[in-house]
């Protein structure tokens, strides 16, 4: 297999403020951690291009994209600083960059499969998007990357159907929203419930199957969920590319939720997609990183999530 990692140094440069858990050292984990397990040297490392706005435009509203453009540009002009918002979610200078090569890694990353330079990718990548409505940014993310690159999959490089696989402690209500009526897009994920961001749970759609699940929830949990609702909804979609919202703050020793998920059960869902992807989609997965904000378990995790990827356990 030919794995790529997705990644640009401008995503650290985006941070807010030193009491917030979304910060850099997130990136710096995974990259001492993938040395570490002696794995850096067998996958291709990419740099991150920037992506054409009009890529961010396919989900996003022009005035969601012009809050975050505007406000960063009054940032750099008045010498730094943050701008809120919301509650959570803060910009500083740098932070239009890094949203840019944020979606641009996930877009370069659905060419590249597509395209057949790679079996698939990981996109080492911040801010992450899975909360941003196509209206407005919130929960840490400032564009939805992940449904950037799965329209520019569907509507620039002429796929009929694709499936994204969200597996953060949270929902991914962005996702949800912007392709809430488009069944091209099948979406399936588990959350913890109740529990940020306290979205409305809707009856599952034949393409959207996100499953709730309460605090203390462990892999055996998960694992019948993905069984029994996950894999015959992927299978009857038959997906000709899979994208996944890597969130890894479902993990036990992440403080920022309550489920009880380890290495083995990230390493576990990520076999079952790729089994999904390699009978309908010509193995084609491109899987962007979402939350996790325990350095070490998010580096584990991640590292346990590419080795499946690459094949090479």
């Amino acid at each position: 297999m030919t794995t790529a990692i997705y990644s640009h140094p401008d995503c650290k440069r985006h941070e807010m403020g030193q009491w917030h858990p979304e910060c850099p050292a997130r990136l710096q984990a995974i990259e001492d951690q993938l040395i570490a397990s002696r794995i850096s040297s067998l996958l291709e490392h990419r740099d991150a291009p920037k992506v054409d706005v009009a890529e961010i435009r396919r989900v996003h509203t022009a005035d969601a994209v012009a809050r975050v453009q505007q406000n960063v540009a009054a940032l750099a002009d008045s010498g730094g600083g943050y701008y809120p918002l919301d509650a959570d979610t803060m910009l500083n200078e740098h932070s239009w960059n890094a949203a840019l090569r944020a979606a641009g890694a996930a877009v370069a990353a659905t060419d590249a499969v597509i395209a057949g330079e790679l079996d698939n990718a990981f996109c080492a990548i911040r801010p992450p998007g899975h909360h941003a409505r196509p209206s407005e940014a919130m929960g840490f993310c400032l564009f939805d990357n992940v449904a950037i690159a799965a329209k520019h999959a569907l509507d620039v490089r002429g796929l009929q159907r694709v499936a994204i696989v969200d597996f953060d402690v949270h929902h991914g209500n962005g996702t949800e929203e912007a392709f809430l009526d488009d069944p091209r897009v099948m979406m399936v994920s588990f959350f913890q419930h109740p529990f940020y961001p306290y979205s409305e749970l809707r009856q599952d759609t034949p393409h959207m199957v996100n499953v709730p699940v309460p605090a203390y929830s462990k892999g055996d949990v998960v694992r019948q969920l993905v069984t029994e609702k996950w894999l015959p909804a992927l299978h009857a979609h038959r997906p000709e590319m899979i994208f996944i919202s890597a969130g890894f703050d479902a993990h036990r020793e992440d403080d920022i939720g309550q489920m009880g998920l380890v290495e083995d059960d990230y390493a576990w869902i990520t076999q079952q997609i790729l089994g999904v992807a390699k009978q309908h989609a010509q193995g084609r997965i491109v899987s962007c990183l979402e939350g996790g904000y325990n350095l070490s378990a998010l580096a584990r995790s991640v590292v346990a999530h590419i080795k499946v990827l690459a094949e090479l356990d």
